[in-house]
């Protein structure tokens, strides 16, 4: 079991701060910030931190904050990561403290998870007698798809506390799927990759009544996608598998008129190293396949986006661990497949062992089966999981630190 103390005293500590972690998360939601740099959101953060004795570290090519919370006597690190950054969604919600900054909104909970890591730092100071080691709390925008995590990385928030983190944790929440204030996780994948196929199919337009005397890229770009859906059943372990979603198709602006090119988009998710390397070199040679027998000039390229999110074996049953130790064991249940949805925690993952963990979030009059998930206009959390939350970041520091 987990070996941090006293899990009803950390508990009701947790429970003390709730009505902070709310105000603190409700003024992340009204002015939500996109992308790497998020003033507004450090300036709270920062105002959150102060006081608490830690040593800061601002970012320079992103709004990022890193602190450094040194406990009593010597150990190893440990690191502690929250995504403070929204995404370009209009809220639809309707709540008292919805977002006021049009085109944009807290839609995936990120500003819980924020407030969630304030609070764990509150409690960890109160608690650095107890601490042999140190804490990093990496608060990292740009995590909707601008690389963030890379990019601190890059910064040193590795090595922030003189020393590389023996161990690195997350959380996440979820509007749906899972009961409020329950929590999951798993060895191995959790999260997929998550990177972009776009094509553009180069042809010679002319009078749609005459096709063979143009050169036309509609029937290949079609070809192509039906293609790439064959490529995925058929060059793919069903236990290994990988998503390709095509959700962008162009081509042409009348119905007579043969374009010149046109042109396409896919996701692909993958769970393995060896599965993300294959199926985008798969891709580039399936497209250009359907292209050269079309006799069509062919621009096709991969953008790499997030890799496999994969949970440490160890530091998964450690988390699961301290999340029954601290929760109970009814609020606890292993993920049987990973998500397939990506995130950048992926990054750290790769470079200090870790787990990443899903927290339930959906509000108490929703029925988290059909209640409407994150990055939707109607997404809401549920607050009363900023305390729980909170408490379990700390636990999992406290545990490796004791």
């Amino acid at each position: 079991m987990s070996a941090f103390r006293d899990p009803a005293g950390l508990r009701a500590a947790a429970e003390a701060l709730q009505p902070e972690l709310v105000e603190l998360r409700r003024a992340l939601h009204r002015e939500p910030e996109i992308g790497l740099e998020v003033p507004l959101t450090r300036a709270k953060v920062l105002a959150a931190l102060d006081g608490l004795g830690l040593e800061i570290v601002l970012g320079e090519r992103l709004g990022s904050v890193t602190a450094v919370l040194r406990g009593a006597r010597p150990g190893p690190t440990v690191l502690l990561r929250a995504d403070v950054d929204a995404l370009p969604v209009q809220e639809d919600t309707g709540l008292p403290y919805a977002s006021e900054l049009p085109g944009a909104m807290h839609a995936c909970g990120h500003d819980l998870h924020t407030a969630a890591l304030v609070g764990a730092a509150r409690l960890l100071a109160e608690r650095r007698e107890e601490i042999a080691g140190s804490v990093v709390l990496m608060f990292q925008p740009g995590e909707e798809g601008a690389g963030g995590a890379a990019l601190m990385v890059a910064e040193g928030v590795l090595e922030a506390s003189g020393e590389r983190p023996v161990a690195a944790y997350a959380l996440h929440v979820g509007a749906s799927l899972l009961p409020s204030g329950w929590v999951a996780t798993r060895p191995g994948p959790v999260l997929a990759a998550s990177d972009s196929l776009r094509v553009v199919l180069r042809g010679r337009g002319g009078h749609g009544s005459s096709p063979h005397l143009a050169l036309d890229p509609v029937p290949a770009a079609c070809e192509a996608v039906l293609a790439l859906q064959s490529m995925v059943t058929r060059r793919f372990d069903a236990f290994d598998p990988v998503v390709l979603t095509v959700g962008s198709l162009h081509a042409g602006t009348a119905e007579n008129v043969i374009p010149d090119e046109a042109v396409f988009a896919a996701t692909i998710r993958s769970f393995s190293p060896e599965a993300r390397t294959k199926v985008l070199a798969e891709a580039l040679r399936v497209v250009r396949g359907v292209a050269e027998a079309h006799g069509l000039a062919v621009d096709a390229k991969i953008d790499e986006g997030y890799p496999v999110t994969v949970n440490d074996p160890a530091e998964a049953a450690y988390a699961a661990d301290t999340a029954r130790t601290l929760l109970g064991a009814d609020r606890y249940v292993e993920m049987p497949r990973p998500v397939t949805g990506s995130e950048d925690f992926g990054v750290l993952a790769a470079l200090v062992p870790g787990a990443y963990l899903m927290v339930g979030a959906c509000p108490a009059d929703r029925d988290p089966f059909t209640a409407p998930y994150n990055h939707s206009p109607q997404a809401a959390f549920d607050d009363a999981v900023l305390a729980d939350a909170a408490a379990l970041l700390a636990a999992l520091a406290l545990g490796k630190l004791d």
